[in-house]
């Protein structure tokens, strides 16, 4: 039997603290990655929740600014019926 004196690990003692420490180690590390990818997945679920909601908000944008694309032809229009106007007040003098 082998005896140690007081304050001195056996020799297979430091090789089991430096296994312990590792698997310690991993273990911390494992946790810190499993925090933060449930926390990803979290926020990842809460904005495709919110998905819908931003979609149907943009087809009212489209839906309500539709008629702006006709302005083109109403100041084509204006500028036709201004464009005349001048024309006849050239004629008439003024």
């Amino acid at each position: 039997m082998q005896r140690r004196a007081l304050g001195k690990p056996a020799a297979g003692d430091s090789h089991r603290t430096g296994w312990i420490a590792g698997y310690a180690i991993g273990t911390g590390v494992v946790a810190v990655v499993v925090a933060l990818v449930s926390a990803i997945l979290t926020y990842a679920q809460s904005i495709g929740d919110e998905a819908p909601k931003i979609n149907a908000a943009l087809r009212d944008a489209e839906r309500n600014t539709a008629p702006l694309g006709a302005l083109r032809t109403t100041v084509d229009d204006v500028n036709a019926i201004v464009g005349g106007l001048q024309r006849g007040r050239a004629r008439l003098g003024g």
